[in-house]
């Protein structure tokens, strides 16, 4: 089945994250959670960007508050669709990761999603969307939960 990178800075941003997990799992879409500061784990993070492809990643959520590099880094290492989910995590709530991930530069394309856990729950769908091009179970559970959605 279709395969999802979920990476994060820090394991305090995992409560934030959550929703993404929710999300993924709701649909059926296998995921895997890595932790990889882009500041203090550099080569790490390198390593991560160009194997995952190789890994079996299809798509990857990379969240990241302040600065937010990772996933402007990430996205110098593969190929693959990077969504960027900017955390709440200093004094500007998440402004300035939301700034940081939306003004890459021209070449190292992110898409950015809201901040925070809605955000997150959001890029779980954009990766589902991406996903449901290629694979029919993903784009059949994605369009149930527009029904589910629609119906509430």
């Amino acid at each position: 089945m279709a395969k999802v990178g979920i990476i994060m800075g820090s394991k305090t941003d995992r409560d934030i994250v959550k929703p993404a997990i929710d999300m993924l799992e709701q649909l059926g879409i296998d995921y895997e959670v890595s932790i990889i500061s882009s500041h203090r784990n550099p080569e790490k993070l390198r390593e991560y960007g160009l194997k995952a492809e190789e890994r079996g990643f299809e798509v990857i959520i990379a969240a990241a508050g302040g600065a937010a590099h990772l996933p402007g880094i990430l996205a110098s290492w593969t190929t693959l669709p990077i969504i960027g989910v900017p955390l709440p995590t200093t004094e500007l709530r998440g402004v300035d990761a939301l700034l940081s991930i939306a003004q890459m530069p021209a070449g190292v394309p992110v898409a950015c999603v809201g901040i925070g856990a809605s955000g997150a729950k959001n890029a779980a769908l954009l990766a589902a969307q991406i996903l449901g091009i290629k694979h029919e179970e993903v784009k059949k559970a994605y369009r149930k939960y527009k029904v589910e959605l629609a119906e509430k």
